[in-house]
């Protein structure tokens, strides 16, 4: 009776857990377009409305692998309540937020429920049918994308006609919505690992991860040599070696190193951090680049010869095809999955995620240039991303799957960050002489074309992930292991 009752309703798991992983990606890009504003109406500097953003990352990459492994113990479907909760609390709060401090940190709690994701990929896995596994992954994998791009376009269209606090309090519905459906309709995973908190790994983690991001964040606007940020670089990097020494320690750590050098897990993650950068590297300049020129003095405007003046709503609807194709690629490669396989999906949209990325750096004079590069791009994040899930999933056991997809999640909010950096600095760097700052039409065609070759090195990259018969070999291994450890603990 109980594992019949676990597979009663696997359409309406999967359902929910997909609102549950939109709106978090729509909170995490719906304040970007209305960064000037909410500074204009918090009467704040540039660096603290910024920090509406970063805040957001920071805690999201410190509490994703944290909250997973509390899943793998506790319950899966037990933490992603409590995320959701703190992400609602964090949501309203910022809603309510009158202040930019009040606003940091509300997002900051928003931020926290980054474990969403991890989470839900492991209830997928433990709840659906194995035939319907690869299907439901690729489904939330998509929500990366689509949420991201959904959020630039439903910003503009809120900003035009209410205050920027409407972003938080429509945000807020279905977040609200979906914590009590998932609350009360999805079942609790029976998989579980009983294990000891590690404060200690988790601190360092913590620390270390939170000084990188913060690096990457603020180097563009410290300056990249700079003591701050080279000062914040090498206490990262410290940290993060003294995690790993943690890790190796302690009998139970909060992500064991071993499954971290595992063949299939580090290539997994270096693919998903190159994914990340190619991505990000593309999308949040494409907006920028067709609004040139838009509300600038005529005088200003005729010495810039390329975008297409668009405002904020149109530019956001150059971004609706590489989010509506990812919605029907990400489940259509779990299905592709059984018969073509998993890294080579990924090395596939790798391909294509690169061929999107030359294509703008190539042809962006007119308007349908950039939606077929979008779409390229959009067909290449949805198969990539959907297969990093399933080949995480391939690689370890049920019982780390939480704090294994948390890790590939951080990996790539790292390359996202970095992409979005080095775009920010090219744009920075190269820009119309005898303007304010104005970026040059190469620097962002530099941009897109990195972003492009990035997404190609990272389809060389999925040549060395073990092909799946190795992978299913080493995970029961791995498995078995664990049990075996855990029936010496207890």
């Amino acid at each position: 009776m109980g594992a019949e009752q676990h597979r009663v309703r696997p359409p309406v798991t999967l359902g929910l857990l997909a609102v549950a992983c939109v709106s978090y990606v729509l909170q995490q890009t719906l304040v970007v377009p209305a960064l000037p504003t909410i500074q204009r109406d918090l009467d704040t500097t540039t660096t603290w409305s910024t920090w509406v953003f970063t805040g957001f990352l920071l805690t999201s990459a410190v509490a994703t692998p944290l909250l997973g492994k509390l899943g793998d113990t506790y319950g899966k479907k037990r933490l992603l309540v409590i995320a959701m909760v703190i992400f609602a609390v964090g949501t309203v709060g910022a809603a309510l937020s009158s202040s930019i401090a009040m606003l940091i940190a509300a997002r900051a709690l928003q931020g926290a429920a980054g474990a969403v994701f991890p989470l839900a990929f492991g209830i997928v896995r433990d709840e659906l049918p194995p035939e319907r596994v690869g299907m439901g992954l690729g489904l939330l994998s998509a929500t990366f994308g689509v949420g991201g791009g959904a959020g630039l376009v439903l910003s503009g269209v809120i900003l035009e006609s209410l205050p920027w606090t409407w972003l938080f309090w429509i945000g807020a519905a279905p977040v609200v919505g979906a914590l009590l459906l998932v609350w009360r309709l999805v079942p609790e995973s029976p998989v579980r690992t009983p294990s000891r908190i590690d404060w200690w790994g988790a601190l360092t983690l913590s620390v270390g991860l939170s000084a990188l991001l913060l690096a990457l964040s603020e180097g563009e606007r410290w300056g990249w040599l700079s003591g701050a940020t080279l000062g914040v670089f090498s206490l990262s990097v410290a940290v993060l070696i003294l995690w790993v020494a943690v890790e190796l320690r302690v009998d139970q750590p909060m992500v064991d190193i071993g499954m971290m050098r595992d063949r299939a897990v580090l290539w997994t993650n270096i693919v998903a951090l190159i994914a990340g950068f190619a991505m990000f590297g593309t999308f949040l300049l494409v907006p920028s680049f067709v609004q040139m020129g838009a509300g600038l003095p005529p005088g200003l405007a005729s010495q810039i010869d390329y975008g297409f003046s668009a405002s904020v709503i149109v530019a956001g609807l150059y971004l609706l095809p590489a989010s509506a194709v990812m919605l029907v690629v990400g489940p259509l490669g779990g299905i592709l999955e059984s018969r073509i396989g998993a890294r080579a999906l990924t090395g596939i949209g790798s391909v294509v995620l690169g061929l999107g990325g030359l294509t703008l750096a190539a042809f962006h004079g007119s308007g349908y240039q950039i939606v077929i590069a979008m779409t390229l791009i959009g067909i290449g994040v949805g198969l990539v991303y959907a297969m990093l899930a399933k080949l995480i999933v391939d690689s370890v056991s049920r019982e780390v799957t939480g704090v294994a997809m948390g890790m590939n999640t951080v990996m790539r909010t790292i390359g996202g960050v970095i992409g979005g950096q080095v775009g920010a600095a090219l744009l920075s760097a190269i820009t119309i002489s005898g303007t304010p700052d104005i970026p040059a039409e190469s620097a962002f065609t530099i941009t897109f074309l990195i972003a492009g070759c990035a997404a190609f090195v990272g389809a060389l990259c999925t040549m060395r992930i073990p092909n799946r018969r190795t992978q299913a070999a080493a995970a029961q291994a791995r498995e078995q292991a664990t049990l075996a450890t855990a029936g010496r603990s207890s």
